[in-house]
């Protein structure tokens, strides 16, 4: 995965309607009222399908497509939301779903990008919300030994062995991140980024043995990675009438700053409950 760092203002974009024709490029010249605004007579409506990432809770979503930087922000606050068919509001919105934005067409790629005229938001999909597991993840590594975080510009976030994320969905977990702590995201790995020039060397290595990362730090920043063990074996109790297994996932999280500044959750193991909310145990922590 090569690295990237995110844009903050980008052209303006457009997306065509649900089978109806392209649009002229252009901005509209009034913004969304307040008022709950309805597609004009003869209009067909634009559809955006993305996951929801963050921002359930508040109605201030976080938006993500299949993707890389396929990220979105909606005020969903105001909007009716069709949920099994019938009319809600935002608060029967969960982080993880998949929704269908209806919208006038228009997109404005500040990153992240910021659709139109929005009319109705319609769950295609429950989900299984396991973005919010990982942001947790990425909170709690922030938290500890965090004299790591002091003086920096820039976090780094490796996502690239976590299965079942969209690339987009990776870029909105960086940036909300992110975000949360005022700096910029970066996306790669401890490899890749050392590569690219990211890291400082503290020594030279000895004579006979090769340059390596535990040489290094980071004067700007923080990396943050996730590393997910698909072939955990568990051992479960047996089951009763009527009882399902529990969703569960194995990983290990590393906060890196230096060869010799690094903090790292081993053996933790994450679980789906049956309210959909995940929660997660640390087997052991290690410090560098």
């Amino acid at each position: 995965m090569k690295r990237h760092l995110f844009v903050l203002l980008l052209p303006c974009v457009l997306l065509t309607g649900c089978g109806g024709e392209p649009r002229e490029t252009a901005i509209p010249a009034v913004s969304p009222s307040v008022e709950l605004p309805s597609p004009a007579q003869g209009e067909e409506p634009s559809c955006l399908t993305a996951t929801i990432v963050d921002g359930a809770e508040t109605g201030e979503l976080l938006l993500a497509g299949e993707e890389a930087y396929d990220v979105y922000t909606v005020n969903a606050k105001d909007l009716p939301v069709w949920l099994d068919g019938a009319e809600t509001d935002c608060t029967a919105l969960r982080d993880g779903m998949t929704v269908e934005l209806s919208f006038n067409g228009y997109i404005m790629e500040t990153y992240p990008a910021q659709p139109g005229v929005s009319y109705s938001l319609t769950v295609v999909e429950e989900g299984d919300g396991r973005c919010a597991l990982w942001l947790r993840v990425l909170e709690d590594l922030w938290a500890v030994d965090d004299g790591l975080n002091g003086g920096i510009t820039q976090v780094g976030v490796d996502l690239s062995e976590v299965p079942g994320l969209t690339e987009g969905e990776r870029s909105a977990i960086a940036w909300a991140f992110a975000s949360a702590h005022g700096v910029s995201p970066v996306t790669g790995t401890l490899e890749e980024l050392w590569e690219e020039g990211y890291f400082t060397p503290t020594t030279q290595p000895a004579e006979g043995y090769d340059d390596s990362l535990a040489l290094c730090w980071w004067e700007d920043g923080v990396h943050f990675s996730i590393d997910v063990d698909e072939d955990a074996v568990w051992n479960l109790p047996a089951l009763g009438p009527g009882e399902e297994l529990p969703e569960l996932v194995a990983f290990s999280a590393q906060k890196w700053r230096s060869g010799l500044g690094a903090y790292f959750f081993g053996d933790c193991v994450g679980r789906r409950g049956e309210d959909g909310t995940w929660t997660y145990t640390v087997g052991a922590e290690m410090i560098a």
